[in-house]
């Protein structure tokens, strides 16, 4: 994954050190993950903003969604990073084991 526009708004490094589980809650809009819950840094909401294929958003929950082939085009929180290949996260299925890394 490609970090950012919003990286900043989390504290800590909960995305690469923990596995995630893809949810049973997943569809063509996004693949939502369980897990540890990603902590904000930053208080508050912001407004929608675009969002592109494989964007991982936090909801308030703090489980990151990734946005797959049906997502939204705009979506009102914080982006923490971009999934650079969503075609295996498309194909997983629930209860899988997701695990994130930084791309430089």
């Amino acid at each position: 994954m490609w970090l950012g526009p919003r990286d900043d708004w989390f504290s800590g490094n909960e995305l690469f050190e923990n596995p995630y589980q893809v949810s049973p809650m997943s569809n063509r809009v996004g693949c939502r993950l369980r897990g540890p819950g990603l902590r904000r840094a930053v208080p508050g909401e912001l407004p929608s903003e675009g969002v592109v294929l494989g964007a991982i958003q936090v909801p308030a929950d703090g489980q990151p969604l990734i946005f797959l082939a049906d997502h939204p085009t705009t979506g009102g929180y914080p982006v923490i990073g971009v999934v650079d290949d969503v075609a295996p996260l498309a194909q997983a299925r629930p209860g899988s084991t997701v695990r994130f890394r930084a791309l430089h």
